[in-house]
């Protein structure tokens, strides 16, 4: 079976595997674990940060992020494609109290023109406007990523309106080799950073939350009332060390594979339109009245998996367990669609 669900479903490779088996583990809520601090501490050190954490899932750490950076009655400002808003339960509200100020933007991107826009005026009946999140890449987008002049500006409306910036940035090592830019680069111009282990980057397990010493500290607390304190966390941080040393620069293959799906999509007659394919995410939208399932059905039993992403809309995702032999094979079975 061809799994192109998502990025998620990777297993860990040899080294991967190796690097696991022979991490030296403490217990990590006493901050015990050697393995867990040295990665915490490679990450941040690597977006110019002064500290880290290390939690189970990206949504945790978008969670925490929230949660820390505002107060009840606070609202978070960011694209109506967001995964802390599409993605995460309701999160904001139920953890932090907060409300949503959605952004239309362009494939998940904002302008930083439409943040200051958003901010609310301070009025005893408005929410106060206290975060701004990015996603880069933006999932639902498409792999969307922003450009660095892009989030600078924005940035800047952050700094003038007295707001936190926050990155949602599960994908952005996808994305930082696509620009070219660096991690260090990127990472000052937030005031927390969420980076996930287990998707692109091929670790079975975690997310990162990067950020001050001071944010990381109350970081920590929240984490733990949200049940993410981890004992020998080790195991799965040796995953993360691995996948940030040796995994990164062949995202570029996904990349490459994702394209030639979408270019095999364009010559299809049953397909109305493919979202811009920027790096591992391909979405495309069929002519109607084919529906997604059928097409989840048809693909399913000629060895493909895929994921709806509307009524007819249908998303692959490319990843490291996938070759260009099933990219090939993948693309035969579109073809023959028996529309």
């Amino acid at each position: 079976m061809i799994n192109l669900i998502s990025d998620t479903v990777t297993k860990p490779t040899p080294g991967m595997l190796e690097a696991m088996f022979a991490a030296e583990v403490g217990d990590d809520v006493f901050r015990e674990d050697p393995t867990v601090n040295t990665l915490e501490a490679k990450a941040a050190a690597l977006f110019g940060h002064e500290a880290g954490l290390f939690c189970p899932s990206g949504t945790m750490t978008n969670q925490i992020a929230l949660k820390v950076h505002t107060r009840p009655l606070d609202e978070v400002i960011c694209d109506e494609m967001s995964h802390i808003f599409q993605y995460e339960v309701g999160g904001y509200a139920f953890h932090s109290g907060i409300g949503v100020n959605l952004i239309h933007g362009e494939n998940g991107i904002v302008r930083p023109e439409q943040v200051a826009a958003a901010v609310k005026p301070r009025y005893d009946w408005l929410p106060i406007s206290r975060l701004v999140v990015l996603e880069n890449t933006c999932n639902k987008g498409g792999g969307s990523f922003y450009d660095l002049d892009t989030i600078r500006a924005v940035r800047d409306v952050c700094r003038e309106k007295e707001m936190a910036l926050h990155l949602d940035g599960a994908r952005i090592f996808n994305a930082l080799v696509e620009t070219g830019n660096a991690p260090s680069e990127i990472g000052p111009l937030f005031d927390s950073i969420s980076i996930c282990l287990s998707k692109g980057l091929g670790a079975p397990v975690g997310s990162l939350l990067l950020g001050s010493k001071t944010f990381i500290a109350e970081a920590r607390r929240v984490r733990k009332a949200m049940g993410g304190g981890m004992r020998q966390a080790g195991y799965l941080a040796a995953a993360g060390i691995y996948a940030l040393d040796h995994q990164v620069e062949r995202l570029r293959e996904d990349h490459a594979h994702a394209r030639a799906l979408a270019q095999a999509l364009e010559s299809l007659s049953w397909v109305a339109g493919i979202r811009p394919v920027m790096t591992n995410i391909v979405i495309f939208d069929l002519v109607k009245p084919l529906d997604a399932a059928s097409m989840l059905a048809y693909l399913a039993a000629n060895g493909v998996k895929a994921s709806a992403f509307g009524p007819h809309t249908i998303r692959l995702v490319t990843h490291l367990d996938v070759n260009t032999d099933m990219i090939e094979k993948a693309i035969s079975v579109l073809q023959k669609y028996p529309h």
